[in-house]
Protein backbone atom coordinates (compact mmCIF):
# COMPACT_ATOMS: atom_id res chain seq x y z
CA UNK A 1 0.00 0.00 0.00
CA UNK A 2 2.69 2.22 0.88
CA UNK A 3 4.46 1.46 -2.16
CA UNK A 4 0.85 2.55 -4.52
CA UNK A 5 0.69 5.50 -2.56
CA UNK A 6 4.51 6.59 -2.96
CA UNK A 7 3.75 6.12 -6.57
CA UNK A 8 0.96 8.17 -6.95
CA UNK A 9 2.15 11.01 -5.76
CA UNK A 10 5.07 10.69 -7.75
CA UNK A 11 2.94 10.55 -10.98
CA UNK A 12 1.08 13.52 -9.50
CA UNK A 13 4.26 15.70 -9.45
CA UNK A 14 5.43 14.71 -12.62
CA UNK A 15 2.48 15.29 -14.39
CA UNK A 16 2.44 19.34 -12.43
CA UNK A 17 5.76 20.15 -13.69
CA UNK A 18 5.13 18.70 -16.89
CA UNK A 19 1.96 21.10 -17.88
CA UNK A 20 4.03 23.88 -15.84
CA UNK A 21 6.64 23.45 -18.89
CA UNK A 22 3.95 23.29 -21.61
CA UNK A 23 2.02 26.38 -20.89
CA UNK A 24 5.95 28.38 -19.97
CA UNK A 25 7.32 27.59 -23.14
CA UNK A 26 4.21 28.59 -25.06
CA UNK A 27 4.40 31.79 -23.00
CA UNK A 28 7.72 32.32 -23.80
CA UNK A 29 8.92 35.41 -25.51
CA UNK A 30 5.48 36.76 -25.77
CA UNK A 31 3.96 39.83 -23.67
CA UNK A 32 0.85 39.51 -21.78
CA UNK A 33 -1.14 42.14 -19.80
CA UNK A 34 -2.61 41.49 -16.81
CA UNK A 35 -4.65 43.16 -14.26
CA UNK A 36 -3.38 43.65 -11.10
CA UNK A 37 -5.45 44.45 -7.49
CA UNK A 38 -3.61 47.88 -6.99
CA UNK A 39 -3.04 49.17 -10.56
CA UNK A 40 0.55 48.98 -10.18
CA UNK A 41 3.18 47.89 -13.22
CA UNK A 42 5.62 44.74 -12.74
CA UNK A 43 8.11 43.57 -15.26
CA UNK A 44 9.40 39.76 -14.91
CA UNK A 45 12.78 38.89 -17.13
CA UNK A 46 14.66 35.14 -16.97
CA UNK A 47 16.62 33.02 -18.77
CA UNK A 48 15.57 29.69 -20.64
CA UNK A 49 13.02 27.07 -19.19
CA UNK A 50 14.70 24.19 -17.38
CA UNK A 51 13.51 20.98 -16.29
CA UNK A 52 13.48 21.95 -12.46
CA UNK A 53 10.21 23.20 -10.55
CA UNK A 54 11.47 25.64 -9.44
CA UNK A 55 13.12 27.17 -12.58
CA UNK A 56 9.72 26.16 -14.52
CA UNK A 57 7.58 28.49 -12.31
CA UNK A 58 10.09 31.35 -12.55
CA UNK A 59 11.01 30.60 -16.28
CA UNK A 60 8.24 33.18 -17.78
CA UNK A 61 9.08 35.44 -20.50
CA UNK A 62 9.77 38.76 -20.30
CA UNK A 63 6.28 40.65 -20.44
CA UNK A 64 4.59 43.74 -18.61
CA UNK A 65 1.96 43.79 -16.84
CA UNK A 66 -0.25 47.19 -17.26
CA UNK A 67 -3.58 48.04 -14.91
CA UNK A 68 -6.68 48.48 -17.16
CA UNK A 69 -8.33 51.50 -17.83
CA UNK A 70 -11.60 52.54 -15.97
CA UNK A 71 -13.31 55.24 -18.62
CA UNK A 72 -15.97 57.32 -16.83
CA UNK A 73 -19.23 57.03 -18.28
CA UNK A 74 -20.72 59.95 -20.11
CA UNK A 75 -23.54 61.20 -17.61
CA UNK A 76 -26.21 62.34 -19.68
CA UNK A 77 -28.05 65.47 -18.63
CA UNK A 78 -31.66 65.14 -17.95
CA UNK A 79 -33.99 67.28 -20.46
CA UNK A 80 -35.51 69.83 -18.56
CA UNK A 81 -39.07 69.70 -18.68
CA UNK A 82 -41.30 70.95 -21.06
CA UNK A 83 -45.03 72.03 -19.96
CA UNK A 84 -48.10 71.39 -22.40
CA UNK A 85 -50.09 73.55 -23.56
CA UNK A 86 -52.98 70.84 -22.78
CA UNK A 87 -51.85 70.96 -19.18
CA UNK A 88 -54.49 73.37 -18.51
CA UNK A 89 -57.45 71.65 -19.93
CA UNK A 90 -59.24 69.78 -16.48
CA UNK A 91 -59.87 66.64 -17.34
CA UNK A 92 -63.26 67.25 -16.08
CA UNK A 93 -64.28 69.30 -19.06
CA UNK A 94 -67.02 68.38 -21.81
CA UNK A 95 -65.62 67.38 -25.44
CA UNK A 96 -66.09 70.00 -27.85
CA UNK A 97 -69.42 68.26 -29.69
CA UNK A 98 -70.84 67.54 -26.28
CA UNK A 99 -70.42 70.65 -24.45
CA UNK A 100 -73.73 71.99 -26.00
CA UNK A 101 -75.50 69.16 -25.03
CA UNK A 102 -77.94 69.25 -21.53
CA UNK A 103 -78.36 65.67 -21.29
CA UNK A 104 -74.45 65.63 -21.23
CA UNK A 105 -74.58 67.32 -17.48
CA UNK A 106 -77.23 64.93 -16.06
CA UNK A 107 -75.51 61.18 -17.53
CA UNK A 108 -74.05 58.51 -15.22
CA UNK A 109 -70.34 58.49 -14.21
CA UNK A 110 -69.41 55.89 -16.56
CA UNK A 111 -70.97 58.16 -19.71
CA UNK A 112 -69.76 60.99 -18.15
CA UNK A 113 -66.05 59.48 -18.17
CA UNK A 114 -66.68 58.89 -21.92
CA UNK A 115 -68.12 62.61 -22.96
CA UNK A 116 -65.47 64.55 -21.24
CA UNK A 117 -61.28 65.03 -21.96
CA UNK A 118 -60.41 61.81 -18.71
CA UNK A 119 -60.62 59.31 -22.05
CA UNK A 120 -60.10 61.64 -24.60
CA UNK A 121 -57.20 61.35 -27.84
CA UNK A 122 -54.49 63.79 -28.02
CA UNK A 123 -56.02 64.94 -31.44
CA UNK A 124 -59.58 65.76 -29.27
CA UNK A 125 -57.88 67.58 -27.03
CA UNK A 126 -55.85 69.03 -29.50
CA UNK A 127 -59.21 70.23 -31.37
CA UNK A 128 -60.17 72.12 -28.33
CA UNK A 129 -57.43 73.40 -27.26
CA UNK A 130 -57.66 75.07 -30.95
CA UNK A 131 -60.60 76.77 -30.59
CA UNK A 132 -60.35 78.20 -27.07
CA UNK A 133 -57.07 79.95 -29.11
CA UNK A 134 -59.72 81.17 -32.05
CA UNK A 135 -62.11 82.20 -29.67
CA UNK A 136 -59.25 84.84 -27.66
CA UNK A 137 -58.74 86.80 -31.42
CA UNK A 138 -61.60 86.10 -33.72
CA UNK A 139 -63.58 89.37 -34.67
CA UNK A 140 -66.99 87.73 -34.01
CA UNK A 141 -68.58 83.77 -33.83
CA UNK A 142 -68.61 83.53 -37.57
CA UNK A 143 -65.16 84.37 -37.68
CA UNK A 144 -63.08 81.44 -39.48
CA UNK A 145 -61.42 82.50 -42.04
CA UNK A 146 -59.61 85.99 -40.93
CA UNK A 147 -55.89 86.64 -40.75
CA UNK A 148 -55.88 86.23 -36.85
CA UNK A 149 -57.93 82.79 -36.84
CA UNK A 150 -54.87 81.82 -38.99
CA UNK A 151 -52.32 82.69 -37.00
CA UNK A 152 -54.18 81.31 -33.60
CA UNK A 153 -54.41 77.60 -35.96
CA UNK A 154 -50.98 77.95 -36.62
CA UNK A 155 -49.89 78.89 -33.42
CA UNK A 156 -51.57 75.73 -31.62
CA UNK A 157 -50.17 73.27 -34.82
CA UNK A 158 -46.47 74.68 -33.74
CA UNK A 159 -46.44 74.22 -29.83
CA UNK A 160 -47.62 70.90 -30.98
CA UNK A 161 -44.97 70.35 -32.95
CA UNK A 162 -42.23 71.42 -30.28
CA UNK A 163 -43.54 69.17 -27.53
CA UNK A 164 -43.21 66.08 -29.89
CA UNK A 165 -40.00 67.21 -30.88
CA UNK A 166 -38.84 67.70 -27.39
CA UNK A 167 -39.39 64.12 -27.14
CA UNK A 168 -38.57 62.87 -29.99
CA UNK A 169 -35.62 65.28 -31.20
CA UNK A 170 -34.57 62.86 -34.15
CA UNK A 171 -38.34 63.04 -35.78
CA UNK A 172 -37.01 65.56 -39.54
CA UNK A 173 -40.18 65.48 -41.00
CA UNK A 174 -41.69 66.80 -37.76
CA UNK A 175 -39.27 69.53 -37.52
CA UNK A 176 -39.87 70.39 -41.18
CA UNK A 177 -43.01 70.87 -40.52
CA UNK A 178 -43.04 73.18 -37.99
CA UNK A 179 -40.28 75.34 -39.60
CA UNK A 180 -42.92 75.59 -42.35
CA UNK A 181 -45.57 76.66 -40.28
CA UNK A 182 -43.24 79.10 -38.51
CA UNK A 183 -42.29 80.73 -41.95
CA UNK A 184 -46.31 81.13 -42.54
CA UNK A 185 -47.31 82.49 -39.60
CA UNK A 186 -44.29 84.94 -39.83
CA UNK A 187 -45.74 86.12 -42.52
CA UNK A 188 -49.45 86.61 -41.61
CA UNK A 189 -47.83 88.60 -38.52
CA UNK A 190 -45.83 90.93 -40.79
CA UNK A 191 -49.26 91.71 -43.03
CA UNK A 192 -51.33 92.24 -40.00
CA UNK A 193 -49.02 94.44 -38.79
CA UNK A 194 -48.61 96.82 -41.82
CA UNK A 195 -52.24 96.58 -42.26
CA UNK A 196 -53.72 96.41 -38.51
CA UNK A 197 -51.58 97.04 -36.09
CA UNK A 198 -54.20 97.08 -33.31
CA UNK A 199 -55.10 93.69 -34.31
CA UNK A 200 -51.35 92.83 -34.56
CA UNK A 201 -50.70 94.07 -30.71
CA UNK A 202 -53.87 92.45 -29.57
CA UNK A 203 -53.05 88.74 -31.56
CA UNK A 204 -49.39 88.93 -30.02
CA UNK A 205 -50.98 89.38 -26.76
CA UNK A 206 -53.50 87.01 -26.61
CA UNK A 207 -51.68 83.96 -27.85
CA UNK A 208 -48.47 85.26 -25.87
CA UNK A 209 -45.91 85.26 -28.97
CA UNK A 210 -43.35 86.86 -29.25
CA UNK A 211 -42.42 88.79 -32.57
CA UNK A 212 -38.99 89.53 -33.72
CA UNK A 213 -38.35 91.67 -36.96
CA UNK A 214 -36.75 90.33 -39.63
CA UNK A 215 -33.79 92.01 -40.91
CA UNK A 216 -33.95 95.06 -43.47
CA UNK A 217 -31.27 93.20 -45.72
CA UNK A 218 -29.07 90.23 -45.54
CA UNK A 219 -27.24 88.39 -47.87
CA UNK A 220 -24.42 85.91 -48.06
CA UNK A 221 -21.15 87.66 -48.60
CA UNK A 222 -19.05 86.47 -51.25
CA UNK A 223 -15.64 87.33 -52.80
CA UNK A 224 -17.40 89.07 -55.92
CA UNK A 225 -19.69 90.87 -53.96
CA UNK A 226 -17.22 92.17 -51.38
CA UNK A 227 -15.22 92.92 -54.46
CA UNK A 228 -18.06 94.95 -56.05
CA UNK A 229 -19.06 96.70 -53.23
CA UNK A 230 -15.65 97.80 -52.31
CA UNK A 231 -15.33 99.41 -56.04
CA UNK A 232 -18.95 100.65 -55.28
CA UNK A 233 -17.67 102.59 -52.03
CA UNK A 234 -14.62 104.03 -53.87
CA UNK A 235 -16.36 105.68 -56.60
CA UNK A 236 -19.25 107.16 -54.36
CA UNK A 237 -16.39 108.76 -52.64
CA UNK A 238 -14.58 109.92 -55.78
CA UNK A 239 -18.23 111.31 -56.89
CA UNK A 240 -18.44 113.16 -53.29
CA UNK A 241 -15.28 114.28 -53.72
CA UNK A 242 -16.01 116.02 -57.11
CA UNK A 243 -18.81 117.29 -56.06
CA UNK A 244 -17.34 119.55 -53.42
CA UNK A 245 -14.32 120.82 -55.13
CA UNK A 246 -17.32 122.73 -57.45
CA UNK A 247 -19.02 123.57 -54.45
CA UNK A 248 -15.94 125.67 -53.24
CA UNK A 249 -15.02 127.13 -57.26
CA UNK A 250 -19.07 128.50 -56.71
CA UNK A 251 -18.18 130.04 -53.38
CA UNK A 252 -14.94 131.44 -54.64
CA UNK A 253 -16.16 133.38 -57.58
CA UNK A 254 -17.56 136.86 -56.91
CA UNK A 255 -20.53 138.28 -57.19
CA UNK A 256 -21.72 140.36 -59.94
CA UNK A 257 -21.89 144.20 -58.65
CA UNK A 258 -25.01 146.68 -58.91
CA UNK A 259 -22.51 149.10 -61.90
CA UNK A 260 -22.40 146.18 -64.56
CA UNK A 261 -26.34 146.00 -64.84
CA UNK A 262 -26.63 149.64 -65.35
CA UNK A 263 -24.17 150.30 -67.36
CA UNK A 264 -25.97 147.67 -69.58
CA UNK A 265 -28.92 149.36 -69.25
CA UNK A 266 -27.33 152.85 -70.47
CA UNK A 267 -25.69 151.39 -73.51
CA UNK A 268 -28.89 149.90 -74.26
CA UNK A 269 -30.93 153.00 -74.50
CA UNK A 270 -28.28 154.75 -76.08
Amino acid sequence: MLSIMALRSAFKSTSVVLRECGVLSRLKGTCASLQLKHGAFTSVTTGPSHSNNETALTGIGSFTIQSVRNYARVVRKKKPVMTSQLSDLPPTMLKMEYAAVPLAQTADDLVKRLLTLELASHSEMLKLKTEQLIAKVQRDEADRSSTEVKVAILTSKIRNYQEHLHKHTKDKANKRWMLMAIDRRKKLLKHLRVTRYDAFEHVCQQLGITYTFPPEYYRHATRRWLAKKALCIKVFKEVQKQKLEQRKKIKQTPPPTMAEPARTAATGTQ
